[in-house]
């Protein structure tokens, strides 16, 4: 089969290649997808990068855990009736070698959730990790009506679906943004208000937007740069959910955390309880069905144009995925 790897941690253009790679075979419990799109996300650079001191974990590595395709085999144990299922994955390369940016995966059959007809394969690639992110985050915040959510880089992949599973729970969203045109971006999405971060005082403006009284809630991509925000934006007992950090480490006002009641809570998308995820997945499989998410390709490359694809990830060219279109020839 044609799969896009690399042996090697560095830049894109260097380390990526694509070219014949075996094709896999369902295990017990398993189903093989014959893919049709792979999502880039910045964990797939960052992985390759070897970012965070992240070393090779595996002699060869078939990037990306975003896709949907089509199962066409199955292992033990597996109704035969799955082949022929259209189906979206999650996790595809996580704590495994061989992810979506091939013709084909073999990985555990629940990691394969059948998806809707009106689903396209370009939107589904998008939901494994950014969807199913933005989802958590908003349970564990537990977003419901009437309450003030302040969303971190509404205009991101998370973002966008952050702040549309905020508002269908009846949530004033306000997010954070870099330029107007991200700003229509998240105000299509359906956030009340958007805060331009770059010449605007946030703390000031969220106060305004709520009357003096702080947001009810964060969902937060850079914990570590917009900690030093919270005590301007939000209120006493307010949940901060965090999906995304851009260092290691960071110095908190801890006094204030723990005088005004606030709860931290982290997400980690690979690494869900599972019944977390499963309920996740009820939720948005009925969402899916309903029509009632919007879904932001931005741009869609031929898997022969992955280095490119991660440049433009890693240097946020686009608002909104980019989605690889995997050929459908021969394997």
């Amino acid at each position: 089969m044609q799969a896009a790897f690399y042996t090697r941690q560095g830049p894109a253009a260097e380390v990526l290649q694509v070219g014949e790679q075996p094709t896999p075979q369902p295990g017990a419990g398993e189903v093989r997808v014959r893919l049709r799109t792979s999502g880039v996300n910045p964990s797939d650079y960052k992985v390759r990068k070897g970012g965070f001191g992240r070393t090779l974990a595996y002699p060869l590595v078939i990037p990306h855990s975003d896709g949907a395709g089509v199962i066409d085999a199955v292992g033990e144990g597996v109704p035969a009736s799955r082949i022929g299922e259209r189906v979206w994955i999650w996790n595809g390369q996580w704590m495994r070698p061989f992810g979506t940016a091939a013709q084909s995966i073999a990985l555990p059959a629940a990691q394969a959730v059948p998806m809707p007809e009106s689903l396209g394969d370009a939107d589904a690639a998008c939901l494994g990790i950014p969807a199913l992110t933005a989802l958590h985050a908003v349970r564990l915040a537990q977003v419901r009506p009437g309450m003030n959510v302040l969303v971190s880089g509404g205009a991101g992949s998370v973002g966008h679906y952050a702040i549309q599973f905020a508002r269908l729970r009846g949530a004033t969203v306000l997010t954070t943004v870099s330029s107007e045109e991200k700003a229509a971006h998240a105000r299509r999405a359906g956030a009340a208000h958007t805060i331009n971060y770059r010449d605007e005082d946030v703390g000031a403006r969220v106060q305004q937007l709520t009357g003096g009284r702080g947001v009810d809630a964060v969902i937060e991509m850079d914990f570590t740069a917009n900690a030093r925000l919270y005590p301007a934006c939000v209120r006493a007992g307010a949940a901060i959910v965090v999906y995304g950090m851009g260092q290691v480490e960071a110095n908190l006002p801890t006094f204030w955390f723990m005088r005004n009641r606030i709860t931290v809570k982290f997400v980690y998308v690979y690494e869900m309880e599972a019944d977390e995820r499963e309920a996740c997945l009820r939720e948005l499989g009925a969402l899916l069905r309903e029509g009632a998410l919007q879904h932001t390709v931005a741009l869609r490359l031929p898997l022969a144009d992955i280095a490119r694809a991660h440049d433009i990830v890693e240097q946020g060219r686009v608002i909104g995925n980019v989605v690889l279109d995997i050929p459908q020839g021969d394997h």
